[in-house]
């Protein structure tokens, strides 16, 4: 009897412990990091054009062309924007510039 009490009470302070772990809130999202002001950066890039296509129409960008990557990195094209058609860039970063 002594033993199965103890069982029992080692068992809910197990899962009394296993609950204060646990969160009831969901974790913030990354901050995203604003534009660089010299951007669009030269640099190695790893986005698709699909990713490139999707991250500007995600900003509000619309009807975006086909994208040709340069020879530093950053993809170019144009979409349209607030019903204007406007030449944009997407840099290794994400930065999305107008030119």
């Amino acid at each position: 009897m002594k033993r199965a009490l103890l069982t029992s009470a080692f068992c809910a302070l197990i899962s009394v412990g296993a609950m204060a772990q646990t969160s009831t809130t969901s974790p913030k999202p990354a901050p995203t990091a604003p534009a660089d002001a010299n951007a669009p950066l030269p640099g190695a890039n790893s986005f698709t054009e699909g990713q490139a296509k999707s991250r500007l129409e995600a900003n509000g960008y619309s009807n975006v062309g086909a994208l040709k990557k340069d020879d530093n990195g950053v993809w170019k094209g144009s979409a349209t924007h607030a019903g204007a058609q406007v030449n944009v860039s997407v840099d290794y970063r994400g930065n999305i510039t107008r030119n």
